[in-house]
């Protein structure tokens, strides 16, 4: 019971994106929580029709070129760029989704439900940081991330992480721009878009 009320509960928190706010997320199948089935036949289940990937597809290989390549490609307001950044709905399910923490006790958290989470605000925080930052120089000027990071497998994942910029009054502020960097086999890429604009 307290798995199933910990699912709706993140359900509900992402209910204004998935309704009413997102007038393109009517056109997609609604995540389903299910909890009586196993968590690995939810995750089979998850994977039918995905081509297991073999690593971090486009991924850059040092943190600071995934950092520098985010800025860029927001200046230039590149959404397919910036998209291309963060882990696909493969990396996800095979790389990603099997040693995270949300997996596992006590959050036993299915992969249809978190990638549900983790596309929807992924996509949010892209449309946003385009709309209020794209096209225009950001005034790039560093970033940092907690200095911990957590291994899970064979992926270690950064963050919290702020982007340092400077305004054109002059004034430097820090803006979280995205979600967690995760790296796997040399190869680096966003787990989400997400930000806090």
């Amino acid at each position: 019971m307290d798995k199933l009320r910990y699912q709706l509960t993140l359900v509900l928190s992402l209910a204004p994106a998935a309704c009413g706010g997102d007038r393109h997320a009517a056109g997609r199948a609604p995540a389903h929580v299910d909890s009586i089935v196993p968590q690995d036949v939810e995750l089979a289940r998850f994977r039918e029709g995905l081509i297991e990937p073999t690593g971090l597809a486009g991924g850059v290989a040092t943190r600071d070129a995934l950092v520098r390549s985010y800025v860029r490609e927001l200046e230039r307001a590149d959404t397919a760029a910036l998209a291309a950044l963060a882990i696909t709905r493969a990396e996800f399910a095979y790389l990603y989704y099997p040693t995270t923490p949300e997996a596992h006790a006590p959050y036993d958290l299915g992969p249809g439900l978190m990638w549900f989470m983790v596309e929807q605000n992924s996509r949010q925080g892209l449309l946003h940081a385009l709309a209020d930052r794209g096209g225009r120089s950001l005034g790039y000027v560093a970033y940092r991330c907690d200095p911990t990071p957590s291994r899970q497998g064979s992926n270690t994942v950064w963050g919290p992480c702020v982007v340092r910029h400077r305004q054109s009054g002059g004034d430097v502020i820090e803006e979280g721009l995205f979600a967690l960097i995760v790296e796997r086999n040399g190869r680096f890429k966003f787990v989400s878009l997400a930000n806090k604009l």
